[in-house]
């Protein structure tokens, strides 16, 4: 008995998708239906609209690249769609599940018009469905490796958002910045602390910064090092530093690491380093008694 080669499988699923077009997409969508496990998230009409999106550019690469090989570059436009749907999952809150779900759920409306059309030559209809199970594979494994892909972009965006938020730089008086760290402060976050001083010392002209490191758990090597190199950068800038927070455990723990920080002006308190900035900038503060 003849069989149908990897050539013709292709081109038999793509004639006989276009033929099916509508009846394909009424039993996928029934089934994708049932499958999705937060289906609150997408509005029917936008799924339906995506699946009837995806039928016929399957079909097209299907029938020009004439080979299940998704890597084709007739398969360029198939695998840009199924890009964007993976991507709008992400931005949905749905699970990778779900979304590779939008393929899987295919295959069984696929198989069923397979065994009707081939239902007399047994061995082309094995071969027909195990060809299309291996291509559905490849496909599903696609939009799981793009939402992948995009929820690390998601994560990596959020925890940079995060590192902004986290690194507010303050004007406290003319020619005065303070910038309060809160948490631990590693290689990514001194880098976002860099900028926003530094950024906030060209826009106010600044000549004082304050760094209160109150909210800093604790102090290692690392970290002094982190902190000295924002000071040495502030300075190259023209705005001298004062550490503010150091509380004795912080004390001890920076003289027993051996960290110098010989040249740079320490307080125990926000308020004691803003009147040694107010001195140092000529600014100074009058308190007025007020009358019983």
């Amino acid at each position: 008995m003849n069989t149908v080669s990897g050539t013709g499988q292709a081109r038999q699923l793509a004639g006989m998708i276009s033929q099916h077009h509508t009846q394909l997409l009424e039993g996928w969508m029934a089934d994708l239906i049932g499958r999705l496990m937060r289906r609150d998230k997408i509005a029917e009409n936008e799924l339906r609209q995506q699946a009837a999106q995806f039928l016929p550019s399957l079909a097209g690469a299907l029938e020009s690249s004439d080979s299940f090989d998704i890597e084709a570059r007739a398969w360029d436009d198939t695998r840009q769609l199924l890009t964007e749907i993976s991507q709008s999952r992400v931005r949905q809150g749905y699970s990778p599940i779900d979304t590779a779900s939008f393929i899987f759920s295919l295959k069984e409306p696929l198989f069923g018009y397979l065994r009707t059309a081939l239902d007399d030559t047994p061995q082309q209809l094995s071969e027909a469905i195990v060809g299309t199970s291996i291509l559905f594979d490849k496909l599903g494994l696609l939009t799981i490796e793009i939402y992948q892909k995009a929820r690390e972009q998601v994560i990596m965006r959020q925890q940079q958002e995060l590192l902004e938020l986290s690194t507010p730089v303050v004007q406290l008086w003319k020619n005065v910045l303070a910038l309060p760290l809160i948490g631990t402060l590693d290689s990514a976050r001194t880098q976002v602390v860099m900028e926003s001083l530094l950024q906030k010392i060209v826009d106010t002209g600044a000549l004082i910064a304050i760094i209160d490191i109150t909210g800093v758990p604790t102090v290692d090597t690392l970290v002094a090092q982190h902190l000295l190199k924002t000071i040495a950068a502030a300075r190259l800038m023209g705005a001298d530093c004062i550490i503010s927070g150091i509380r004795p455990q912080i004390a001890q723990t920076i003289v027993h690491l051996g960290v110098n920080l010989e040249d740079v002006i320490t307080k125990a308190t926000l308020a004691d380093a803003f009147v040694v900035a107010l001195k140092r900038t000529g600014s100074t503060i009058t308190y007025s008694k007020q009358a019983d």
